[in-house]
């Protein structure tokens, strides 16, 4: 089992668990290859969506489900990305600043949001705990 944040914008990462499925790297097929079923992920939303607000938030936590990718319509949108099934429980979102210095992928907290540059990123079973723990938590 691996674990994974996917950086996203807020509305794509809530219509995704809304609609049962998981997809990153703007839509491409290779990156939802990458996972597999059992795998953990949480979404990080930088934004609310292309011209929104900061969210800077850990937004949803999800578990990849049997079922091979593919092309999935986004409702409410025009973007119909890879995506593959996935199971998604009751968090509570949570901000990203108060973990930088506990995160070890955050190489400089002054520099943070480099960490997050990538749009998906495999991070450590610690890593994970640290955000799904709070996450879980405040549901």
């Amino acid at each position: 089992m691996t674990h994974w944040i996917g950086v996203a914008h807020r509305k794509h990462a809530l219509i995704g668990r809304a609609q049962g499925f998981c997809a990153f790297s703007h839509g491409k097929e290779a990156a939802v290859r990458r996972l597999s079923p059992g795998d953990f992920f949480v979404y990080y939303a930088p934004r609310e969506d292309f011209d929104g607000p900061a969210v800077q938030a850990f937004v949803a936590l999800g578990q990849v489900a049997e079922g091979d990718p593919a092309p999935m319509a986004m409702p409410g949108t025009d973007f119909t990305p890879f995506a593959r099934p996935a199971r998604y429980e009751a968090v509570a979102e949570l901000p990203v600043r108060p973990l930088l210095d506990e995160l070890s992928f955050v190489r400089s907290p002054r520099h943070w949001g480099m960490a997050f540059r990538r749009a998906l990123f495999e991070v450590s079973a610690e890593d994970f705990a640290r955000i799904a723990t709070p996450m879980r938590a405040g549901a």
